[in-house]
């Protein structure tokens, strides 16, 4: 693509030069770092006045991100970048999308409103839409939500022989059947009670008629990975094989990856929106083909 110039937050250059290289971009030269007492400072070295602006991001750990992310593009407006679009492949604060208790944030709504006051539009892979069905629900800017459901599949097709698909909940049911279909294998979903963060209890229904199959847990965030944790156990107690864990979000809260090896886990394998040992499934080409087919427009 001419005339566009590609930034990455620090922790991000790995995809941000491998999506120069697919959508033929302008490396973008920007300074940022802290000052002695903490502060951010940063500074544009690229020239973007009337081009496009592209930000990779992935906004895992945000709190941290956030600030030198708005530095970045208030500055870029001001050298004259229009528009100025966040690549994220990982979209946070998604979770708390109501009031459960009086008295709550309603932290989606919120930091939704807070990137879109600064970035003009904004493309992620499979946000972890719960109550709201569009983030155009929630975001007044362009939005596009990709999914990566057929990458999973393929990587399944290629690297497990007789695969069953066990899907996290009913609400993953719609997923679960398109990325078995797609692998050619059978699925079940597990029957989930959640009595907080931490405490989930779980059921593997009809577990007896795989035997022979190699298990598959599929989730699009593994974070405590305590429902995972849970559906290992299950599995040994039925003499299962070892399964494998896929997740397209590598949070990995609480040392998650090392207890799902522990407990008994085949293999543990993510996409590379959260960049991680676990990433065996690159989504950089989904990306670039988002901007390449110039979907946006205004």
């Amino acid at each position: 693509m001419s005339n566009c110039v590609i930034f990455s937050l620090p922790g991000n250059e790995v995809m941000a030069n491998s999506l120069i290289n697919l959508m033929h971009g302008e490396p973008g030269e920007a300074v940022i770092r802290h000052f002695p007492d903490g502060e951010t400072y940063v500074k544009v070295d690229s020239n973007v006045y009337e081009k496009e602006a592209f930000i990779v991001c992935s906004l895992h750990n945000p709190d941290e991100k956030i600030l030198p992310l708005y530095f970045l593009a208030k500055t870029l407006k001001e050298f004259r970048a229009h528009p100025v679009t966040l690549i994220t492949p990982y979209l946070a604060y998604m979770r708390q999308d109501k009031r459960f208790i009086n008295g709550e944030c309603i932290s989606s709504d919120l930091f939704a409103r807070l990137l879109s006051s600064f970035i003009d539009k904004l493309i992620t892979i499979d946000p972890h839409l719960h109550r709201h069905t569009s983030l155009d629900e929630i975001y007044s800017i362009h939005t596009a939500v990709l999914h990566v459901s057929h990458l999973i599949s393929k990587w399944i097709n290629e690297n497990v022989q007789q695969p069953v698909l066990i899907g996290p909940d009913s609400e993953s049911e719609q997923w679960v059947s398109k990325v078995a279909a797609d692998a050619n294998a059978p699925y079940i979903i597990l029957e989930k009670i959640r009595k907080g963060d931490r405490n989930v209890r779980v059921s593997v229904p009809h577990v007896e008629k795989y035997k022979e199959y190699i298990p598959v847990l599929v989730d699009d965030i593994i974070s405590t990975a305590h429902t995972m944790l849970e559906t290992i156990g299950h599995l040994k107690k039925a003499a299962m094989k070892p399964p494998v864990c896929i997740g397209i979000h590598a949070v990995f809260a609480d040392k998650a990856y090392v207890k799902l090896l522990k407990a008994g886990a085949e293999k543990v394998v993510t996409c590379n929106t959260i960049t991680h040992p676990s990433n065996a499934i690159c989504v950089d080409e989904v990306l670039a083909g988002e901007v390449c087919k110039n979907s946006f427009v205004d």
